[in-house]
């Protein structure tokens, strides 16, 4: 199965399986990645998800390149869009999503990480965009979504170098949240989502929300955006609920989807 879905009461955990091939991404791989994140994001009983990659070695080593060799113009820009599809996907998807990064991220798989809210790696972990060497640039979001991460003069030093970088060095410049030995990556990515997870799920989908619109408009348009969302979350039970708790000392009991 090139994907599997793991239900773990209101967290799943996506994990993507082609180990023969360091789960590099061929059509039907990105298309059962496609089929996967879609459910998940139908799922309103879900409230957060992880991404990872079968085993030790690799979270994705990006695109099948034997696969991507022979395309013509317009196939190679089929494929970015459907890259760019399951990015979008993860993007739009209501729940937080966390990359647990075990192994090389490369390229497309780097690309997957970077679409999601948060990225945990595991100490062996290694990230690059070598797409420059192979006579293309990224193209499934790395142009756009590293500059917001690390700004743009570290963006352009990896994709125009093509090189990889430690885990240590993407914790360092903000690519990554944490690491974690590799057999606590997991625990620590189950352990994240579950903290998400006990907080209201419309609150938390409205701020990721918010935090994206955070790079595309200005800081007043954003801040009257903020103030919106805001004010819409004292029209659900969950405000009720939270400051009912807060007062009268319990955890709360949040019941939107």
């Amino acid at each position: 199965m090139a994907v599997r879905i793991e239900r773990d009461g209101v967290v799943a955990i996506v994990t993507m399986s082609r180990p023969e091939a360091l789960n590099a991404f061929n059509t039907a791989q990105l298309q059962a990645l496609l089929d996967a994140v879609t459910e998940v994001a139908a799922d309103r009983g879900l409230r957060a998800a992880i991404l990872t990659g079968d085993g030790a070695r690799a979270f994705a080593a990006g695109a099948d390149i034997k696969e991507m060799s022979t395309k013509r113009p317009s196939e190679a820009l089929i494929f970015s869009q459907f890259g760019q599809s399951i990015t979008a996907a993860i993007n739009a998807a209501p729940q937080p999503w966390i990359a647990a990064v075990n192994g090389h991220a490369l390229g497309g798989g780097c690309e997957m990480a970077l679409a999601c809210d948060i990225r945990l790696a595991s100490s062996n972990a290694s990230f690059g965009q070598p797409e420059v060497g192979l006579g293309i640039l990224p193209g499934w979001g790395a142009t756009q979504r590293l500059p917001r991460l690390v700004g743009a003069g570290l963006a352009s030093d990896l994709i125009f170098t093509g090189r990889r970088i430690s885990a240590e060095e993407a914790l360092r410049i903000g690519l990554v949240s944490a690491v974690y030995p590799a057999e606590e990556l997991l625990d620590k990515a189950r352990e994240m989502a579950s903290q998400i997870a006990r907080n209201s799920p419309a609150a938390i989908t409205a701020a990721k929300r918010a935090i994206q619109l955070a790079f595309d408009i200005d800081l007043t348009n954003g801040l009257a955006h903020e103030a919106q969302l805001f004010a819409l979350g004292f029209d659900i039970s969950d405000q009720r609920e939270g400051m009912s708790a807060f007062i009268e000392k319990r955890i709360p009991e949040f019941t939107s989807a």
